[in-house]
């Protein structure tokens, strides 16, 4: 079964930049989106035949937003953790199928002067309760832009970087404590020691050509179906947004 997650920064403007031919290329058995920015109707969307589709909009018009395509019909879709306040964003959709739950998140950014930095920490919180929650159930696999850099090896510049949105200890440590609660980082899982693997590029100062990057989009599982984990990818050749791609095969 192979997955892809990329936070595409908005559809619309994807959909312009070549997403199709990713989408058709990759043939993925569930294919997550984040920042789609747009409301469900808002783009014709002609090139997913065969997939079921299913959207989480933010309230705020052009604003955040999460979708899955997925040719395997799930045996229920729920939209958000359940909690009023953090579902306004379209930031969780949930999928169950027989066997896991998927979960596609779009984590809220602590912004520049870290001004959303309480409200991230909330959120961490409260979501990690509705990962738990889930677990107890059946394997879940989360996957999404989780706007963290968990370690050092996960961005190019740690030392400068630390204490900035993405790479505060704070946010880090919440990513520490999912995982330490029973959730595995595929990516790391397989490539403990890879460095240079980024998903996401500053627009400044050719920050992509030079590879000056950020590992903050992930798919972390169930530390029970950890071994399921065949493969993990990072498509950083793929254009189009300033994130790129990322897969896991299971």
């Amino acid at each position: 079964m192979k997955l892809i997650s990329w936070n595409v920064n908005g559809l619309r403007a994807v959909m312009k930049k070549g997403f199709q031919d990713f989408f058709k290329e990759i043939e993925a058995d569930i294919f997550c989106v984040q920042e789609t920015k747009m409301q469900e109707g808002q783009a014709e969307i002609d090139f997913a035949e065969g997939y079921e589709i299913y959207f989480n909009s933010a309230i705020k018009k052009g604003y955040s937003g999460t979708a899955i395509f997925t040719k395997i019909k799930p045996i229920n879709v729920s939209y958000g953790i359940g909690i009023e306040e953090h579902d306004k964003e379209g930031r969780v959709i949930t999928l169950e199928f027989e066997q896991f739950y998927l979960v596609n998140c779009y984590t809220p950014n602590a912004k520049r002067e870290l001004e959303r930095l309480e409200y991230r920490m909330e959120w961490e919180d409260e979501f990690r309760k509705y990962l738990l929650k889930l677990d107890r159930n059946k394997p879940v696999i989360l996957c999404g832009d989780l706007n963290v850099a968990h370690k050092e090896i996960d961005l190019k510049n740690p030392k400068s970087n630390r204490g900035n949105a993405g790479f505060t200890d704070e946010e880090r440590s919440k990513m520490t404590e999912l995982l330490n609660s029973g959730f595995t980082d595929t990516f790391r899982y397989l490539y403990p020691e890879k460095e240079g693997a980024y998903t996401w590029w500053s627009y400044f100062a050719s920050s992509r050509e030079r590879n000056i990057g950020w590992r903050i989009d992930y798919f972390i599982v169930s530390k029970s179906i950890e071994e399921s984990v065949q493969e993990a990818y990072i498509y950083d050749k793929i254009l189009g947004s300033d994130h790129c791609p990322v897969g896991i095969e299971l």
